[in-house]
């Protein structure tokens, strides 16, 4: 069986490398030379070809492109020249399993592209279309054979939760600050992100007058290779012990900062610099881009989908008035569909109150879910709007401010649950440390 090959290599090693490919017993056949990554993206997007070999020197090479030509079936194999070991750290940092010396024989190449096809898997594929939105995937399906690879790499040390809840649901981002307070508390170092491209609001909360975009930052780093722990370290500075942010955008018009494929590499390097890791991420679950364009484009809600496919615990924040516990109640099946497998999904109630459902709210909304939902487990936070306004007015975590407050006790539970699963220990409601090193803060 002929296996179809794209090539894009510059310089004067295309030629040789072109022919020996055509001549290996492998069954390669080079079915298009690229002359740029522009061609490249066009080529694989038609189908042409299973694999691509290209060179380190690529001009515009980064981890999107790379994330568009395994949405589209195509494995990847690099080269560099001899000795260049940047070229080679540049590659592999970017995604690029595979990367050999260009003097390679072309047979070898050969073998190493064929075993590169044949352990591309299903789920590879699906990832990575998470965040590109493809006119071809909203065309009947072609039925294919499965492909078999190796098992995933296991997850670095850290764990990651997303904060979701559906359109209007007030609290998500004061159940993300509290919770990471909280697990901070723990005594492992937490990192809170702010992933909401509509309306990040985790800087304003806790009073930060940066205005960059620590994530955007962080994402353009990881596009091109170069995001490593320390740097992320840099983007995001401590608010207080053991707690860092890393800010969103301050406009939601620059979503497309925030790639899917940049974005998981994020996540794996925030897994390496803190213990946890919480996720504010935003309502858009939707994947239908591909009934809008007509070429490939990032998605909309690729973030959010990036941050839910990343996680190892899922809340599902809503609020406790009718119009809010219908919306989660809708929204839960369609989060059903995005978590991975295994991954638990925390319901919390935000907002509870009497004058919003009637007496004894409590029992109220947990009989609702339970009826409509099977949740039974579901975390009631009540509405302490003293509390929250004045946490909100002095730029602090609801922990910092009024460690009492009613609010901040489910919560405080919740923390101290997971850290129980992980082996920390939680100092409990009572505690409150000092705070430490802070940006500006209003």
């Amino acid at each position: 069986m002929t296996l179809g090959v794209l090539t894009a290599i510059l310089g004067t090693r295309e030629a040789p490398l072109v022919s020996g490919l055509e001549r290996s017993p492998a069954g390669v056949h080079v079915v298009r030379r690229c002359a740029d990554l522009v061609e490249l993206l066009s080529a694989a997007a038609s189908g042409l070809a299973r694999a691509v070999v290209l060179s380190a020197d690529l001009q515009r090479l980064d981890r999107d492109a790379l994330a568009q030509l395994t949405a589209v079936g195509v494995a990847v194999v690099g080269l560099v020249e001899p000795n260049d070991q940047a070229g080679a750290h540049r590659l592999m940092n970017l995604g690029v399993q595979r990367v050999l010396p260009a003097d390679t024989p072309a047979e070898e190449i050969a073998q190493v592209v064929s075993v590169a096809v044949a352990e591309l898997t299903e789920a590879q594929v699906a990832r990575a279309r998470l965040g590109i939105a493809d006119p071809g995937a909203a065309m009947p399906a072609v039925p294919a054979g499965h492909r078999s690879g190796p098992a995933p790499s296991p997850r670095p040390h850290g764990q990651v939760i997303s904060v979701w809840g559906p359109v209007g649901s007030p609290g998500r981002t004061t159940v993300a600050i509290t919770l990471a307070a909280e697990l901070a508390a723990c005594g492992q170092e937490t990192l809170l992100i702010d992933a909401d491209t509509y309306g990040a609001s985790v800087a304003q909360s806790l009073g930060l007058l940066d205005e960059s975009a620590g994530l955007a930052a962080a994402a353009r780093a990881a596009n091109q290779g170069s995001l490593d722990v320390g740097r992320l370290g840099d983007l995001a500075p401590p608010v207080s012990e053991r707690l860092r942010v890393l800010t969103g955008l301050p406009r939601s018009r620059r979503w497309p900062e925030l790639r899917a494929a940049a974005l998981d590499d994020v996540w794996q390097h925030a897994r390496r610099l803190a213990g946890w890791t919480v996720i504010d991420a935003g309502f858009g679950l939707e994947t239908d881009e591909e009934l809008m364009f007509d070429a490939a484009a990032p998605r909309r809600h690729g973030a959010t989908l990036s941050a839910i496919a990343a996680a190892d615990h899922v809340l599902a924040v809503g609020s406790a008035e009718p119009i809010g516990l219908q919306r989660l109640l809708s929204g839960l099946q369609d989060l059903a569909e995005m978590v991975p497998s295994g991954v638990p999904i925390q319901v919390v109630v935000t907002r509870v109150r009497e004058g919003a459902v009637g007496g004894k709210p409590d029992e109220r909304v947990r009989a609702a879910l339970e009826r409509y939902a099977g949740v039974r487990d579901a975390v009631l936070i009540p509405d302490d709007r003293v509390a929250l306004d004045a946490a909100m007015l002095s730029g602090r975590s609801l922990i910092e401010q009024m460690p009492s407050s009613p609010a901040r006790r489910p919560l405080t539970e919740l923390a101290a649950r997971l850290c129980r699963q992980s082996g920390a220990v939680h100092p409990g409601p009572g505690s409150r440390r000092r705070s430490g090193a802070r940006r500006s803060r209003r």
